[in-house]
């Protein structure tokens, strides 16, 4: 299994890093570019369709490295991973509705998933029959659809959606192994690798972005991941609360997000801004790069908090829940009162831009 987990990881960062730069000539050649606007932190265009590179890469290690007798259930995964990577690149290049990915592609993909067999099992342990298993179909999807778009949505500054997916990969890949689950492990690793890759190119400042293809791929993937860990833990709780730490940082963010845009009265996920967790601690003096850091460390944190906490007993872990959700309703609180840009103001701007101004 380890062996199986370090070739993985291994071809999906070649491949990758040596995809990255053809995509990025052809991206360049093809015009597939990220112009600067009011909304975006970077000052120059920047070629889009990273995401290519960071599928062929996962694509590549998985087929090399998964056993034939484990390949069907992948198989579904990679259809719906492949339709969620098409409708970000349509989406990017302006000929798809932003709406359509999320009420329509990520809730099919979810489907698709669970067709292939891969669920949340948290009701059908409490309930049981036919109410816990339909109960279970409803939390994949709304487990799917919600890591998928909060994935999509971190991804708006060098090196942090491709920084934060490869710590979570390695915490997936860890706690698969120590677990004995390969197919997990493989997935995961591969997933490290691929992102690790393309993070090369990424980092600040960005030679390439990954763009929404790439972002929701990377999502869906962890999101993925986090129904098919199975930690072998004290108690059942372990069990779901293990993904939720090692996602914690996108599920931070877009608790952030939606609650202060929401409290401003716009919809959270189609009202794009600067008011994410990264560019609020930017805003506090952190700077761009260091503020992608404090996020990669804070991911680091929660991971290693999830690998300890199967080993806590119940008492341990509801101790373990309310502190967390004490300090991050304390979070939430504090980096709303940080300087943010309010995404009213830049539309308003926009608009005042695009309106004539006489001199033509």
């Amino acid at each position: 299994m380890v062996l199986s987990g370090l070739t993985a990881f291994a071809v999906a960062l070649m491949a990758s890093f040596a995809l990255t730069w053809p995509v990025r000539q052809f991206a360049l050649h093809a015009g597939f570019v990220d112009v600067p606007n009011a909304r975006k932190v970077h000052l120059r265009p920047v070629p889009l369709l990273g995401g290519l590179a960071i599928y062929a890469g996962f694509v590549i290690a998985v087929a090399v490295t998964v056993p034939s007798g484990m390949r069907m259930q992948v198989v579904g995964i990679l259809i719906a991973a492949t339709l969620l990577a098409i409708t970000g690149i349509l989406d990017d290049s302006g000929k798809l509705h932003h709406q359509v990915k999320l009420f329509v592609s990520m809730p099919v993909a979810a489907f698709i998933l669970v067709f292939a067999g891969v669920r949340a099992e948290v009701f059908s342990r409490i309930l049981g029959g036919a109410t816990g298993a339909w109960l279970d179909i409803v939390l994949t999807i709304f487990w799917v659809v919600g890591i998928t778009a909060a994935f999509s949505i971190l991804d708006h500054m060098d090196g942090l959606c491709a920084g934060v997916a490869a710590i979570a990969a390695a915490f997936f890949t860890i706690s698969a192994a120590l677990d004995g689950q390969r197919l997990v492990c493989t997935l995961a690793a591969a997933a490290l690798g691929a992102s690790l890759g393309f993070l090369r190119w990424n980092f600040a400042p960005a030679k390439i972005f990954m763009g929404d293809g790439g972002a929701m791929f990377l999502g869906f993937l962890m999101a993925t991941l986090g129904l098919k860990l199975r930690p072998t833990g004290l108690h059942p709780l372990a069990d779901w609360l293990t993904p939720v730490l090692i996602l914690a940082v996108p599920i931070f963010d877009t608790t952030l997000i939606s609650i202060s845009r929401a409290r401003r009265g716009m919809l959270p996920f189609t009202s794009p801004g600067k008011d994410h967790t990264a560019h609020r601690l930017s805003n506090c003096g952190l700077g761009h790069k260091r503020a992608v850091l404090a996020m990669y460390a804070l991911g680091i944190v929660c991971g290693g908090l999830a690998l300890a906490v199967s080993h806590f007993s119940y008492v341990q872990i509801i101790v373990v829940c309310c502190l967390l959700l004490l300090l991050a309703t304390f979070a939430v609180i504090s980096l709303e009162r940080s300087p943010y840009e309010d995404q009213r103001s830049v539309l308003k701007s926009s608009a005042l831009e695009k309106q004539p101004t006489g001199m033509d």
